[in-house]
């Protein structure tokens, strides 16, 4: 398969897969996957994006080697939202290494703080925040100091997922 060609066929949930399948756990693929991603034209990085979060939901630890990188790009400004999304999606499913946690809360914390920002990226961005407050349970403090200034203002979603992570 050949995963430009087959990215740019069409956006669905049945392609996501099929490339995920594709992809399995072949660290070759994965990398092919991500170069695509990082090549920097808006549609493909956009579409890239969610397969990129279904492989590593399947397999957590094609996303090692590439960590370092894709946390820089998500530094770039203008990256579609999509890309936020499906980026910190992809933190949810794995045990970020201990060198990349001061980044992540960070990004993590950036997001939420962001009035512009898509819920679904501060959804995203409050699970990550509670998986790493698990080894850091002072994070948590935090979480819940950001929270309460953004709920009164937040969407019900927010709202939701703000009182399941928080309790």
């Amino acid at each position: 398969m050949n995963l430009k060609t087959q990215l740019l066929k069409e956006h669905s949930k049945a392609n996501c897969l099929l490339i995920a399948h594709y992809v399995g756990n072949s660290k070759k693929r994965f990398s092919g996957l991500i170069n695509l991603y990082l090549e920097g034209q808006y549609r493909l990085t956009q579409l890239a994006a969610w397969p990129i979060s279904c492989c590593v939901e399947r397999h957590p630890n094609l996303i090692q080697p590439h960590l370092n990188t894709l946390l820089n790009f998500l530094n770039r400004p203008g990256i579609h939202t999509a890309v936020k999304r499906n980026t910190v999606r992809l933190l949810q499913f794995i045990d970020v290494p201990k060198k990349f946690q001061g980044r992540v809360v960070e990004i993590c914390f950036n997001f939420l703080k962001d009035i512009k920002e898509a819920v679904a990226v501060k959804a995203f961005s409050l699970t990550v925040l509670h998986n790493l407050s698990k080894k850091e349970p002072e994070l948590l403090n935090e979480l819940r100091m950001v929270m309460e200034d953004q709920l009164p203002y937040a969407t019900a979603a927010i709202r939701a997922r703000a009182r399941k992570v928080l309790n």
